[in-house]
């Protein structure tokens, strides 16, 4: 039981309303609270009678000593709850009643509140345990004080099993990452575990929960590595069939505002509505590829298969086999029942021909034959076979070049450049760049987990300034390794995150010595960074040097062309 000055310090503390009695029932302490709600001031209302201002409550009560709890009271027009109890003095001897007063506004809101985070509560409780993660929850002592169905399954232990126990209780190997962020306050990812009776491997992720600046708990997210293993291979099956089957991009994915490209994309949209033969011309690099999706999705094909086939990086041996298919028998090693060529695969589709100057004069009359007459004959195989195909090739190569020397047959290259679409390089439409390295950004952001933000000024001056011999590929390489570079939390590409863009002449003896000293940095690992940058350099500087001929490069480097696109797809220049 409260004593008179006990009673008096809660007046002054409390947030709550509260009337202070004798035995007479006349008001001897009040807050202003108390005295807001029977609209006195404080100096007005002490002396006053309760009984006179609360009459139908207290007509019920017999004397001083009787305790009542949440009873409903009108005063005026203010419907209360009200509370009350007995207070003595200092020894020991009643002498009045305190009484708690709310109005019932206040009482619905605050139970409005109450409902309200119950139904969060259960909420969240329902999207936690529907999730199919595995998720745990810590008290800031490191005690389990959640988990979801999903954390069962994937360790075993119930809830009985670890709720109120510190994080150690399901790990059968390796160390709590509970405790490392309770101990931190620093997120840990993908760190490997093995959990349960069953010690099931997973990958776990755990971040702290931070409440008003203070560390209140962890999270944990923990996902079966078995099924991360299995989603992985699925994933990268279908991006195989993507890649082989779809075409993945339309005019729209083309990065462009200047005339030029602008005039590109319209003379490609007009091809695309028609079943003609298009040939993409332009040097590696420029998007030939982007531009040949971007035709089948705007033909009337688009629905059809969509088949790309690198004529450059097959064997000559292999390709016709590839291309037309084989009949069991044909050769040594045929499959039995033997194979569909990617003619007959895009039936009713396209079927992209890139680095069509590389094929051989032999395969050259196959794919007139294709061209002209719409049939297809098997290896091994006597028998022609209809084809509705549109086809779409391209080149980097000087064909007209080739037409002169005898290495391309001059039917053929009137049959695919029934429409030429010269796609331009980046040199020749630099105020693009701008525009491309925004949209650049954005992807690495998301491959990289970044946020860079923008290119500086200067930087994007010595974009601007460059002449890019590889194009948007060297223009996509020189802005990823840059971002690369840059330290977590820099948002803002600088001069000194890119490379020196250099590339001297080919023609004089120290070309590829200059190169290399332009672009070498002590960060490069000795030796073989030097080396890793000399082979860059000469790889450039032979493609420059042949126009972007992929073959001629490879012979004048006295290698196969098989390990030519090797060493540049090695330093991302294919």
């Amino acid at each position: 039981m409260f004593k008179r000055h006990q009673l008096e310090k809660i007046a002054e503390e409390t947030k709550q309303a509260l009337i202070g009695t004798n035995l007479l029932n006349e008001i001897v302490i009040c807050n202003s609270l108390a005295a807001k709600l029977f609209e006195f001031t404080l100096e007005g209302i002490i002396g006053k009678n309760l009984e006179q201002l609360m009459p139908d409550f207290l007509s019920n009560i017999r004397d001083s000593k009787t305790i009542q709890f949440n009873e409903f009271c009108q005063v005026g027009s203010k419907l209360m709850i009200v509370s009350r109890l007995p207070y003595q003095d200092d020894q020991g001897h009643e002498i009045g009643t305190a009484t708690y007063l709310q109005e019932m506004t206040d009482y619905e809101e605050l139970r409005a509140k109450v409902n309200k985070l119950e139904e969060v509560r259960i909420l969240l409780t329902a999207i936690i345990d529907s999730t199919q993660d595995a998720i745990s929850v810590m008290d800031e002592n490191g005690l389990c004080i959640l988990i979801n169905p999903a954390y069962t399954h994937l360790t075993g232990l119930t809830a009985e099993d670890v709720i109120g126990k510190p994080p150690t209780v399901d790990i059968a190997e390796g160390e709590s990452m509970h405790l490392q962020v309770l101990r931190t306050h620093q997120p840990v990812k993908g760190v490997s575990m093995k959990l349960g009776p069953k010690r099931k491997a997973a990958i776990v992720n755990v971040a702290p929960i931070i409440v008003s600046g203070q560390l209140r708990g962890t999270v944990g997210v923990l996902r079966d590595r078995s099924e991360i293993h299995k989603l992985s291979e699925e994933l990268e099956r279908a991006k195989r069939l993507i890649r082989h089957l779809e075409a993945k991009y339309t005019f729209k994915d083309i990065i462009g505002e200047s005339d030029v490209i602008k005039a590109t994309i319209e003379q490609a949209g007009r091809a695309a509505v028609t079943p003609a033969t298009v040939l993409l011309r332009g040097e590696s690099g420029t998007g030939k590829e982007l531009f040949a999706h971007a035709i089948h999705r705007a033909s009337e094909r688009q629905k059809g298969q969509f088949i790309r086939v690198n004529c450059a990086a097959i064997a000559d041996s292999l390709l016709e086999s590839e291309l037309f298919g084989y009949v069991e028998g044909a050769f040594t090693g045929a499959k039995r029942g033997g194979k569909v060529g990617l003619f007959e695969e895009a039936n009713g589709g396209t079927i992209f021909l890139d680095e069509i100057g590389e094929v051989s004069l032999n395969l050259q009359a196959k794919l007139l034959r294709v061209l002209q007459e719409r049939e297809i004959v098997k290896v091994g195989d006597n028998r022609s076979f209809n084809v509705n195909v549109r086809v779409i090739a391209a080149t980097n190569a000087n064909l007209e070049a080739e037409l002169r020397t005898g290495k391309f047959r001059e039917d053929l290259y009137y049959r695919l450049n029934v429409i030429p679409v010269i796609v331009p390089p980046l040199r020749q439409r630099r105020d693009d760049i701008p525009l491309l390295v925004h949209h650049l950004i954005g992807s690495f952001n998301q491959e990289y987990g970044r946020c860079v933000e923008r290119v500086s000024d200067e930087a994007l001056q010595i974009l601007m300034g460059y002449h890019w011999p590889g194009n948007v590929r060297e223009l996509e390489n020189i802005l990823g390794r840059a971002i690369i570079n840059m330290r977590i939390g820099e948002t803002v590409v600088e001069q000194h995150h890119l490379p020196v863009l250099h590339l001297p002449s080919a023609n004089y003896p120290g070309a590829y010595t200059d190169l290399v000293s332009s672009s070498w940095s002590e960060e490069e690992d000795g030796f073989e960074g030097l080396q890793r940058q000399w082979e860059r350099a000469l790889l450039l500087a032979t493609l420059q040097r042949t126009g972007g001929n992929k073959t001629k490069a490879a012979q004048q480097l006295k290698m196969s062309i098989r390990n030519f696109y090797y060493k540049l797809e090695r330093h991302a220049l294919n």
